[in-house]
């Protein structure tokens, strides 16, 4: 893999994987935990954040895989590339709308059960970290 293709994914890889951490496993569930924040206000606050974040990771992924394709990175750099991004966009194809519905229902004043559905958020944000770790590790091995 030449250079700068190289250095370009290693940056990228691990400034996604830093924001991934510090939003999704940091700053989503403390936020709640905050005096005076309701759900409706969390819900408010955390889709605000998650669409920024998630365009984000979509331009972040689109660089990624450009270096890599670019850079004629080895078959074992192509896996991880392709799991996170993969990842990524079950969750915005998959999870997202469904949260999202859901969130709409509760904002609307709806006084739903608790969801489960973000357990497949986070499942996929852990296997997406995993990916990450993997890809990042890689590029720095290339």
């Amino acid at each position: 893999m030449n250079a700068t293709s190289a250095a370009v994914a290693t940056a990228i890889t691990f400034v996604w994987l830093g924001m991934v951490l510090a939003i999704s496993f940091l700053e989503a569930p403390l936020k709640f935990r905050a005096p005076g924040v309701t759900v409706p206000v969390g819900l408010g606050i955390g889709r605000l954040v998650f669409r920024a974040l998630n365009t984000i990771e979509a331009v972040f992924a689109v660089v990624v895989i450009v270096a890599v394709a670019v850079g004629a990175a080895p078959a074992w750099i192509i896996g991880p590339t392709a799991a996170a991004a993969v990842l990524l966009l079950a969750q915005l194809a998959a999870v997202r709308p469904y949260l999202n519905r859901r969130s709409d229902r509760v904002l609307a004043g709806e006084n739903l059960p608790r969801s489960r559905s973000h357990l497949w958020y986070v499942a996929l944000e852990l296997l997406k970290v995993a990916a990450l770790l993997a890809l990042g590790i890689g590029l720095l091995t290339v």
